[in-house]
């Protein structure tokens, strides 16, 4: 019976270290991964995945609250093309740092992520500071007017790029 004892709260202890999480409208997987005290890579690894989508509803693997924070233990280096998609531009969202602004997503606000037109070749650095775009799949970036114009594209509307993330709030 001594031996049951210890085997029965080890199993409860690690039990009690991971939990779950149903993803909620709005969340963002940064968000869930801060909430819980790990990093959205660990996040990624803990639940065995490489993609960065949530969906409405899922269902993710997290560490409970109060147990040790998580790191990922190992991570392949950052691509440098974080999304490929098209861009489209809207009136922005202001901000007091800069005029060059953008909605996406998922990416958290403050995000700082290089667009590059897959055409030009021309490119913007613009900070994430508002959700979208909605309702087209292959819409991945909105852009405030000001950074479309720097990267051309106000007379097409519509424009393929390449994102890479710069840095992270």
């Amino acid at each position: 019976m001594r031996l049951r004892v210890p085997l029965l709260a080890a199993l409860l202890l690690g039990a009690a270290q991971a939990g779950t999480y149903r993803v909620q409208a709005g969340d963002t997987l940064w968000e869930i991964a801060r909430a819980h005290g790990t990093s959205v890579g660990a996040l990624l690894q803990l639940n065995g995945r490489s993609s960065q989508t949530i969906r409405v509803g899922e269902v993710l693997q997290v560490p409970e609250r109060g147990a040790p924070t998580i790191r990922a233990t190992s991570l392949a280096p950052a691509a440098p093309a974080f999304q490929q998609g098209q861009a489209v531009y809207y009136g922005g969202r202001a901000h007091p740092q800069t005029t060059m602004t953008a909605a996406h997503l998922s990416l958290p606000f403050g995000t700082w992520v290089r667009v590059t037109h897959a055409r030009t070749g021309r490119s913007v650095d613009v900070m994430i500071n508002d959700r979208g775009p909605f309702g087209v799949q292959s819409r991945v970036i909105d852009l405030s007017t000001d950074a479309a114009r720097a990267l051309g594209i106000l007379a097409e509307g519509v424009a393929p790029v390449t994102l890479s993330v710069l840095s992270r709030p």
